[in-house]
């Protein structure tokens, strides 16, 4: 039976010689790579204020182009981003990593996750396509790919609108190029109408639509406001009342006028006709 001691003794010895040994290898990696580790810190660090500096210079020179924000924040990315790998490309060559074959490397990995991120990279062609193009522009109400709302942000990858009902839009933007787009611009134009009898004189009532709109200081002045008869019907007279308003007097400024056209034929007297038919009963004798 082996003396317990001596076991102890034994396996602290061996633990002894691990750690020497690991020490040895420590200090030999010290003596023979030592100055090209610091080099590389060194040279990592001054590549990290570089990138920034470069970064802080470009984004003060875009800052006085006439770019979209995205693109200012692209470039200047792309810039740092430069600026690291060429920082990481000095690092590699002082540990003699050979720079031919990792650069091939990097092509084929890069193919590699070009095609898995097919949606991804066609999202960011399809928003550079927007912000040069300029089909629409942040504060806009458009209608697209079966949506509408306010332009409240277009990014490199998707389009944000602002619904009618508070909530929000995210539209990938390869979703947009190629789709008919109907661009309201920053102000919208209402489709309203009442009916009158054919009692009524029609230049009345058209002049208590045109004052009431007049009176609403949510009704723009210019464009001029459509007002006119747009159709003879059955029992009325229809009357197109048709207003431009900013995108965000559109919802209330509707029910404003109506409330308003109300009032006024009623202490006017002018009437609105309710449908109505006329049925006669023939006798056969």
């Amino acid at each position: 039976m082996a003396d317990p001691i001596n076991a102890v003794q034994n396996a602290a010895e061996h633990v002894t010689s691990r750690i020497e040994h690991v020490k040895d290898q420590l200090i030999k990696f010290a003596s023979d790579y030592g100055m090209q580790v610091i080099g590389g810190i060194i040279i990592l660090i001054i590549g990290f204020f570089v990138s920034r500096w470069v970064g802080k210079v470009l984004q003060g020179w875009l800052d006085r182009q006439e770019l979209e924000p995205p693109v200012k924040t692209l470039f200047v990315r792309l810039a740092r981003l430069i600026v690291m790998i060429f920082t990481l490309v000095m690092v590699l060559d002082r540990f003699g990593v050979p720079i031919a074959a990792l650069v091939t490397s990097i092509g084929v990995a890069g193919v590699g996750i070009s095609l898995a991120l097919q949606g991804v990279l066609g999202n960011l062609v399809a928003g550079l396509t927007i912000i040069f193009t300029k089909p629409f522009r942040v504060g806009e109400y458009v209608e697209l790919a079966g949506v509408n709302g306010q332009v409240t942000a277009i990014d490199l990858f998707s389009t944000k609108l602002a619904h009618a009902d508070l909530s929000r839009v995210v539209i990938p933007n390869r979703k947009i190029i190629g789709e008919i787009l109907h661009n309201y611009g920053a102000i919208r134009q209402l489709d309203l109408s009442v009916g009158v009898g054919y009692r009524t004189k029609p230049a009345e009532a058209l002049a208590v639509v045109n004052e009431i709109l007049a009176r609403n200081p949510r009704v723009l002045k210019k464009p001029a406001p459509v007002v006119g008869i747009a159709s003879l019907g059955d029992s009325s007279i229809v009357i197109a009342i048709k207003p431009w308003t900013s995108l965000a007097d559109f919802g209330p400024v509707g029910a404003e006028i109506y409330q308003a056209v109300l009032d006024e034929f009623n202490a006017k007297k002018i009437e609105i006709p309710f449908p109505q038919r006329e049925v006669r009963m023939l006798h056969q004798g």
